[in-house]
């Protein structure tokens, strides 16, 4: 009986340890129940940082970041939701319910899942007001490019996270990307936030990104190559265009395009920056440089005078040709008249590791190393001793292959009496001079720029890309494009390289037409007209004085 009256008193003294604790935890000690309670409600949860803006060389926004919500469900706490929560919840978001059956099921165990990306905040807060358990709303940022296609494939995309994928938003993504923070925050039961606690760790907006691009002229670049490809009903073109003493790309555009902004149209062929990423071989837009090795050999000046009757020649088994019988030429004629004998003539006179040399000198086959994915580096064959005719028409633009980033680096190389300076698609500091890399002679650049002049009276080839008021220098070039069996004859790359104004050189320009079906194929025909569109344009928004006072009087005075 005393050990079962003791057992009692226990009993009932812990009872009342309990009981007495209880009173004082909620009494004298309440701090302690809201600690333990909070800590079943107190989540840390991430900040997300604002990705950092690009823009263009004026400081003109080529991509910027606005805040967008995101709506996500729990799942379990989803269940408690009744017919009508969930009938609201869809019509809020235009969704069916198999939509959400499909998504639950993929999301089976897990607390998260996404419902809708990226909507605007007003949207997000009406389904957020309509209280159905376990929606949730997590704070983003979409990516918008106020150039869309004119500028989609300099500055690229991000994908629906926010993390570069094209680019520069790729090459740059780091750089771009900003230092997320970290808060805590008091959730009620369905898992929304009722109260911020603590800043934990703010979180850090990515730097901004400066490009060389001029939006100006990569619009008036876009423009006037869409309406030359649609035009001649072509497969697509690139052009390039480039300041020449510090060698940034003041715009850069491709066809087909595509609209960053609308991911659902987005088609992966027309993504790619094809002045980048696509070689050709470029034709008669070459010969240039095979001229220039035999300038740089020492052999011949801009006067020398080649015999190139009777319009061919046989090498090596085959037959070189010019679509006529131009007879003498002055080597500075040959490239007027674009002619295939008198370039063979002058590079078979010549070793052929000097023609090698001029062109890896000029950078082909390497990559430019201008700041963009996947940039090809062409090709030049240097391993091996070709056969004459193969050595022949190397020089004329077959047997080597470029993109149009690398041939318009070649003709900077011209434009800058034969210093090297590196292409960049970031603002140079203008007080900070360019280290620049003597690789062709400064004779042998200046007789090849008088060579490449377009003279108004001699009928070159060259005439479509003249300029009113400026002297130019260029050289169009037409190549059939290979095939399975061959080279195609109704397949064919027009393109023209030169620069501006032709006795201070300010701007390089390369215009590539891949496969012209309508209006003629020639480069003289097809591609020239851009190059003097665009460079008409771009010397005017840049205010470069006229250099040529004949043509300044005939269209400023009107005389």
């Amino acid at each position: 009986m005393i050990r079962f009256i003791f057992l009692v008193a226990v009993l009932a003294a812990l009872a009342l340890a309990v009981v007495v604790r209880m009173a004082y935890l909620q009494v004298f000690d309440s701090s302690f129940l809201r600690k333990q309670s909070d800590m079943r409600i107190m989540r840390v949860i991430e900040l997300q940082a604002l990705r950092g803006i690009i823009t263009d060389r004026h400081g003109e926004p080529l991509a910027v970041s606005t805040p967008v919500d995101s709506i996500w469900l729990n799942p379990e706490d989803f269940l408690a939701a009744n017919s009508e929560e969930r009938k609201n919840f869809l019509d809020s978001l235009n969704l069916s319910e198999d939509f959400l059956k499909k998504r639950l099921r993929e999301a089976s165990g897990k607390e998260f899942v996404y419902i809708e990306r990226q909507m605007a905040p007003e949207a997000a807060q009406a389904v957020m007001d309509l209280n159905v358990p376990g929606i949730n709303r997590q704070r983003e940022y979409r990516r918008y490019y106020p150039g869309g296609e004119a500028t989609a494939h300099v500055v690229g995309a991000v994908n629906i996270d926010g993390a570069g994928v094209e680019g520069v938003e790729l090459i740059f993504n780091d750089y771009l990307t900003g230092q997320k923070g970290a808060k805590r925050v008091l959730k009620d039961r369905r898992g929304r936030i009722i109260q911020d606690v603590e800043l934990l760790q703010a979180s850090e907006q990515g730097q901004t990104l400066q490009l060389s691009i001029d939006n100006r002229l990569q619009y008036l670049a876009y423009r006037e190559l869409k309406a030359a490809v649609a035009k001649h009903d072509a497969a697509g073109g690139s052009l390039v265009l480039l300041d020449a003493q510090s060698g940034e790309v003041l715009a850069m555009v491709n066809q087909p395009s595509y609209n960053p902004n609308n991911r659902n149209q987005y088609k992966p062929e027309n993504m790619r920056n094809r002045a980048v990423t696509d070689v050709y071989e470029l034709g008669s837009v070459i010969k240039a440089f095979g001229v220039l090795s035999a300038l740089v050999a020492g052999d011949y000046t801009a006067d020398s005078v080649i015999d190139t009757s009777p319009g061919k020649m046989q090498v090596h088994n085959n037959t070189v040709r010019d679509i006529r019988n131009y007879g003498r030429l002055s080597v500075r004629e040959i490239l007027r008249r674009s002619s295939n004998v008198g370039t063979a003539k002058l590079v078979l006179s010549i070793p052929q590791e000097e023609l090698i040399d001029v062109y890896a000198r000029l950078g082909f086959g390497e990559p430019t190393y201008v700041e963009f994915p996947g940039e090809r580096s062409g090709y030049l064959e240097t391993g091996r001793t070709l056969d004459p005719f193969s050595y022949a028409t190397l020089a004329f633009g077959y047997g080597l292959s470029a993109t149009a980033t690398q041939l318009a680096k070649a003709y900077n190389i011209i434009a800058n009496d034969g210093v090297y300076v590196p292409l960049t698609m970031l603002k140079r500091d203008p007080d900070k001079q360019v280290d620049g890399e003597q690789r062709i002679s400064y004779e042998a650049t200046k007789a090849l720029r008088e060579a490449l002049l377009i003279d108004p009276k001699d009928g070159g080839s060259g005439q479509a890309a003249r300029v009113s008021g400026y002297h130019v220098t260029g050289k169009s070039g037409t190549a059939r494009k290979l095939g399975e069996t061959g080279y195609l004859s109704d397949r064919h790359i027009a393109s023209f390289a030169g620069f501006a104004p032709a006795l201070n050189p300010r701007l390089v320009c390369v215009v590539v037409i891949d496969d012209p079906r309508q209006g003629g194929y020639y480069g003289g025909t097809v591609a020239a007209p851009v190059f003097s569109n665009v460079m008409r344009g771009a010397l005017r928004l840049m205010d470069i004085p006229l250099d040529d006072e004949s043509a300044y009087h005939v269209v400023v005075k009107g005389k």
